[in-house]
C-alpha cells in the first residue's frame, strides 16, 4: 500500500510542475507574444524564453512572417459590361501584434473577406482592355486600398497580384477575330509601303536612264546577259537602233 504522505508529495510536485510549465513560454524569432493580464493588454514580448505570471497572465503568440493568401475567383462585371472571373494572391504581414488581436476578431479571415470585396469593387470600375493591359496599375491601386483599410488592424499589405482573368468563350472568339484582323491590316500596310518604295526607286532609275543614253545601252546588254543563261528556250529580242548607230556612222565615214 502506497503511503499517504508519498501521494500528497506527488500531487504537490505535479502541481508545481504544471505551474512552472504554464509560466514559461518559448517564442521563435518570427513570433511575438501578446500578454493579457487579468483580461487587459499588458505588453508584447519578443523571441526567446519568456516568463508570465500563472493564472493572472495569458500570452497569445502572433506570427510576423509574410502570409501569401489566395483570393478565390470572383465574378466581376467590368465597366463595359463584360462578365469575367478573376482571382488574385495577397501578400501581407502583421506589424503590430496587439492591434491584430484587439482591433479585429480574426485578422486572417477579415483580410481575406476585405480582399474579395475590394477586388470586385476596383475591377468593376475598369474596362476589359484596361484590365488586360494595365495590371500593374490595378495591382498598385488594390494594394493601396487594402493597406489603408487594414492599417487599424496592425496589418501591412505588401503586394497584390491578379493571377488569372477568365473570359467567356464568345469574348475569346471575338478577341481572336480582332487580333487576326489587326494582323491582316498590318500586313497590307507593310505590302503597300513596299510597293510605294519600289515605285519610287523605279521612278528614280527611269529618270537616270532617260538622262544618260549610255545607261540604257548598259541595261540592254545586262538583260541580254541574263537571258543568255537560259538554254532551254528561244527568245526573240529587238535590238535598239541606238546600239547600231556607232557602227553605221563608221561605215558612212569609210
Amino acid at each position: 500500500m502506497i503511503p499517504t504522505d508519498l501521494i500528497g508529495w506527488a500531487i504537490i510536485l505535479v502541481f508545481i510542475i504544471s505551474i512552472i510549465s504554464s509560466a514559461v513560454r518559448v517564442l521563435f524569432e518570427y513570433q511575438r507574444g501578446v500578454v493579457f493580464r487579468l483580461g487587459r493588454f499588458a505588453m508584447v514580448k519578443g523571441p526567446g524564453l519568456r516568463f508570465v505570471i500563472p493564472v493572472i497572465d495569458k500570452i497569445i503568440k502572433v506570427s510576423l512572417r509574410t502570409v501569401a493568401m489566395d483570393v478565390p475567383p470572383q465574378d466581376v462585371i467590368t465597366k463595359d459590361n463584360v462578365s469575367v472571373k478573376v482571382n488574385a494572391v495577397l501578400y501581407f504581414r502583421v506589424v503590430e501584434p496587439e492591434k491584430a488581436l484587439i482591433e479585429v476578431e480574426d485578422y486572417l479571415y477579415a483580410t481575406s473577406q476585405l480582399a474579395q470585396t475590394s477586388l470586385r469593387s476596383v475591377l468593376g470600375q475598369c474596362e476589359l482592355d484596361e484590365l488586360l493591359s494595365h495590371r500593374d496599375r490595378i495591382n498598385l491601386q488594390l494594394q493601396e486600398l487594402l493597406d489603408r483599410q487594414t492599417d487599424p488592424w496592425g496589418v501591412k499589405i505588401s503586394n497584390v497580384e491578379i493571377k488569372h482573368v477568365d473570359l467567356p468563350q464568345e469574348m475569346q472568339r471575338a478577341m481572336a477575330r480582332q487580333a487576326e484582323a489587326e494582323r491582316e491590316r498590318r500586313a497590307k500596310i507593310i505590302h503597300a509601303e513596299g510597293e510605294f518604295q519600289a515605285s519610287q526607286k523605279l521612278a528614280d532609275a527611269a529618270g537616270v536612264i532617260s538622262k544618260e543614253s549610255g545607261a540604257l545601252q548598259l541595261r540592254f546588254l545586262q538583260t541580254l546577259t541574263e537571258i543568255a543563261t537560259e538554254k532551254n528556250s528561244t527568245i526573240i529580242f529587238p535590238v535598239p537602233l541606238d546600239l547600231l548607230k556607232p557602227f553605221l556612222d563608221t561605215e558612212k565615214k569609210g
